[in-house]
């Protein structure tokens, strides 16, 4: 006779709550993330670049076609238009084409700056967090919170100083410069990332100051006030 028992059903899996992600407390430099930060920067850098690039090549192409036609100069109205048209063909199509060479060669070395620094950024606050040579311990196995709390305490001029140091050095070795000029080109590097560096901490310095939400870009700020306008 088989027994009608009701069976036991088997427990439940207990379901753990879901762990908090621990998010990034520490300010980023101009108050943005990286990657906006090198994408505005290599645009803007590229478009000064590709503007002055252009101008300067523009107008040395105008002169050269002076002078290359300075003995057959037009001698009457039509050929003046044709004349004036021929050297502006020239100049803009000189001008453009230096124009994107050199934008190209500026957001690459500004790319290359900010890269750097980024990079000093991260590996002084993973060394303030704990990491060290001897152990070798990889970043996974540090605290967020502290590798967290170091990166902050790392974005300051001296990285950026460090950065210009190296761009000035690989600028040296990529155009062959002597020693006394390799020299010159590293200080004034250091010097610039310098001054690059202290006015983003004097921009994060008057953002704490005035009251800013900690680590929160310009580019939300604006779509939150003009979500708040719109609403």
């Amino acid at each position: 006779m088989s027994s009608n028992l009701p069976t036991a059903d088997p427990s439940p899996e207990i379901a753990l709550p879901p762990r908090p992600s621990q998010t990034p407390t520490n300010s980023p430099r101009l108050g943005m993330p990286f990657d906006r930060r090198l994408l505005l920067t290599t645009f803007l850098s590229g478009l000064c670049g590709f503007t002055l690039g252009s101008t300067s090549a523009g107008r040395l192409a105008s002169l050269r076609f002076r002078a290359e036609n300075a003995h057959r100069l037009p001698i009457s109205q039509p050929g003046w238009y044709l004349y004036h048209k021929s050297k502006n063909y020239y100049k803009w199509r000189a001008g453009i084409t230096e124009g994107f060479r050199k934008g190209g060669l500026v957001a690459a070395w500004s790319s290359v700056f900010f890269i750097v620094e980024e990079s000093l950024d991260i590996f002084r606050g993973t060394w303030r967090a704990g990491r060290s040579l001897s152990e070798m311990e990889g970043v996974d196995e540090l605290d967020i919170a502290r590798v967290d709390r170091g990166v902050g305490k790392s974005r300051d001029a001296w990285s950026s100083a460090g950065a210009g140091m190296v761009t000035g050095g690989l600028w040296s070795a990529w155009h062959g410069f002597p020693v006394s000029t390799a020299g010159r080109t590293i200080r004034m590097g250091v010097l610039g990332g310098l001054g690059f560096g202290l006015v983003q901490d004097g921009v994060r310095w008057a953002k704490e100051r005035w009251g800013e939400e900690e680590g929160e870009s310009w580019v939300r700020l604006g779509a939150k006030n003009r979500q708040g306008e719109g609403a």
